[in-house]
């Protein structure tokens, strides 16, 4: 009789762009004959994918590992299973996990996500477990997806998650994403296009781009002969707008959402390229963490309030009825009273449609972390309290110019779905008949608000 197959089970932490990874490892898991089970005691092998962006990131991931390993050593059926450690807190810590976690088999970084198979077989190959587990890591990842790359999608057949570039250049003092990820690498627009093509062919009906930085994509390409700092513009070579504009030309009927958007690269092209492009989404996801001038200096953001005032205007100028997502960080070292006054204000007068704030956490190795005047974090979570209360009242004036209208819908479960302007598992929802088609278009009227979700028939 033929040996079973081995049998694998995935736990996935974080953000989109660690779910395509988590996405990549499965496609090779299936390539190689390998199956998927959503029960650990089945498993020969487990896979948690962790985050560590922030303090809270790497707590969900460290207790998802303690859980598992105390659920192995629980159940006798599962005493020989393996257990891999994989994402961004492996990258990010290769050399203190291994001594601090024994209980893991192997610690795998992001350039070994396509060689998941090999180590498995190599665990598997040995009789007892190691004293020391393996550390398949390596530093400075180099890895970035192409369009033919294994992959099994792991969100619903009617939208996907599109990884154009992997890494960041960018200096905020605050995160350590550079030196997890690595250096800002684009993939071609022939590439992009080819796997847009093939998931819009395959039923999407929303295409999400991310990376690190989506407006930076091509850039890397031609930054140095442009130098640094120089204008956008698609005359050098690939860049966003291009991109958009060659996944516009794509047959059917789909969104294009732009996610994770650095404002120092958006350019009056891209604007306008959004504007002429009916595919693109009338949504932005656009992290500014902070609006006051010494706090954008010290986190070392490359804008000024200026230029973000200014651009703000011209996005809503010249893509109309566009929907606004932002993010900004409380509490970071040094934010006085008069700081966050200016951020409150800005927040009142801009009148984000969608907005989330976040504590600034102090992250070992970033360059904030050493900074002095650490705000107490008591301070911080004032300071978040007073934000999110004064966007709920932003939130229920926004919400409420929808009732009454019409409003497409993308139809995500019986009776649940998503306009145009909210992005998945982040923004609100819009309830609507449970007999419209899961995975499919729908036009609706809007009855009611409910707190950031809206009632459509």
């Amino acid at each position: 009789m033929p040996a079973e197959p081995i049998k694998v089970g995935l736990i996935s932490l974080g953000c989109a762009k660690n779910l395509v990874d988590s996405e990549i490892m499965v496609g090779h898991l299936h390539k190689a004959g390998m199956v998927m089970t959503p029960d650990p005691e089945l498993a020969d092998v487990l896979i948690v994918n962790t985050c560590s962006f922030i303090d809270e990131s790497k707590e969900e991931s460290i207790e998802a590992i303690m859980e598992v390993n105390r659920d192995r050593g629980m159940s006798r059926r599962r005493q020989g299973q393996k257990l891999i450690v994989a994402g961004c807190m492996s990258q990010r810590f290769s050399k203190s996990l291994p001594g601090i976690m024994p209980e893991v088999d192997a610690f795998i970084g992001l350039d070994q996500i396509v060689k998941v198979v090999p180590i498995i077989n190599e665990l598997l190959a040995r009789d007892k477990k190691s004293e020391v587990p393996e550390n398949f890591v390596t530093s400075n990842p180099t890895y970035i997806p192409d369009y033919d790359t294994p992959r099994f999608r792991l969100t619903p057949a009617h939208f996907a998650y599109v990884k154009i570039a992997e890494g960041c250049n960018h200096p905020c003092t605050f995160c350590i994403i550079p030196r997890i990820r690595g250096r800002h690498r684009s993939r071609t627009t022939e590439s992009v296009v080819q796997e847009a093509r093939d998931l819009v062919n395959s039923g999407a009906k929303e295409l999400n781009l991310i990376s690190q930085d989506t407006t930076y994509f091509g850039m890397d390409h031609w930054e140095q002969k442009a130098g640094p700092r120089q204008p956008v513009d698609s005359s050098r070579g690939e860049s966003l707008s291009t991109l958009l504009r060659e996944l516009q030309k794509i047959k059917g009927e789909f969104w294009i959402r732009l996610l994770y958007t650095h404002p120092a690269h958006w350019s009056d092209e891209l604007i306008q390229t959004i504007a002429e492009c009916d595919k693109v989404a009338r949504y932005i996801d656009i992290p500014l963490q902070h609006i006051s001038a010494n706090m954008l200096q010290r986190m070392q953001r490359e804008t000024s309030e200026e230029y973000i005032r200014t651009l703000i205007k011209k996005i809503r100028t010249g893509i109309p009825d566009i929907t606004l997502r932002t993010t900004f960080i409380v509490g970071f070292p040094g934010e006085t009273e008069e700081d966050f006054a200016t951020l409150l204000d800005f927040i009142r007068d801009t009148k984000f449609e969608r907005l989330g704030v976040f504590r600034y956490s102090q992250e070992e190795d970033s360059r904030a972390a050493k900074m002095d005047n650490q705000i107490p974090e008591k301070i911080k979570k004032q300071r978040l309290k007073a934000a999110m209360t004064l966007q709920k009242e932003m939130a229920d004036v926004i919400e409420a110019r929808f009732i009454g209208r019409g409003m497409k819908v993308l139809v995500e479960t019986p009776g649940v779905a998503r306009s145009e302007a909210d992005a998945p598992e982040v923004d609100g929802k819009v309830f609507v008949p449970e007999n419209l088609p899961v995975g499919e278009f729908a036009r609706v009227t809007i009855r009611q608000t409910r707190g950031y979700d809206l009632v459509g028939n």
